[in-house]
């Protein structure tokens, strides 16, 4: 079934889009999930949270890329579940590494409540994706999107972890001088 098949679902308020959506992307979301919580039992449990939370989203909402719809709902609830756990103690895990590798990128004085602002950001960042080589993009986004381990993304593009991690670094650099140039970081 296509995407739009199983959009067209959820606006009919058919249980069939549900199991349609387990279907074609359960696994894709349960690697999304297990990568951020590194539990499979966790997981699927924000697997099964994505479609209650795609089920209350649609309508109004319509996506055109249901894959990324989902992902983003899944590492969402996979944050939220890291961060709950993490309130009771402190982990390991990717998590706490991605977020320390950004950390340059990031305006620590500001929590950028201000939803103007934070769209604003959001804006930029997509901008300066757009500006990016195909491979570093995703080698970025697999990173910083979807927490997957420097190990992994090697092993996908056939390099070593070092030369993902320079390659990372780089990246965060120019980010870093992009969200400079664009107000959000002082010089």
């Amino acid at each position: 079934m296509d995407d739009q098949q199983i959009v067209a679902l959820y606006w009919q308020r058919s249980d069939e889009a549900i199991v349609q959506s387990d279907a074609k992307y359960g696994p894709y979301c349960h690697t999304v999930a297990s990568r951020i919580l590194e539990n499979d039992q966790d997981a699927e449990e924000c697997v099964n949270d994505t479609w209650l939370r795609a089920w209350n989203a649609m309508p109004p909402q319509r996506p055109s890329v249901l894959r990324m719809f989902f992902a983003k709902i899944t590492r969402n609830l996979s944050f939220d579940r890291v961060r709950s756990r993490t309130a009771q103690k402190r982990g390991g895990g990717e998590l706490p590494l991605v977020l320390e590798e950004l950390s340059q990128c990031i305006v620590r004085e500001s929590p950028l409540e201000d939803a103007v602002l934070a769209q604003e950001l959001d804006r930029s960042v997509r901008a300066f994706l757009r500006t990016l080589p195909d491979r570093e993009c995703d080698v970025f986004l697999r990173r910083y999107f979807f927490t997957e381990p420097l190990a992994d993304i090697a092993a996908g593009y056939g390099l070593s972890r070092n030369h993902v991690s320079v390659l990372l670094r780089r990246t965060r650099s120019k980010l870093r001088d992009h969200l400079q140039k664009e107000g959000f970081l002082d010089g």
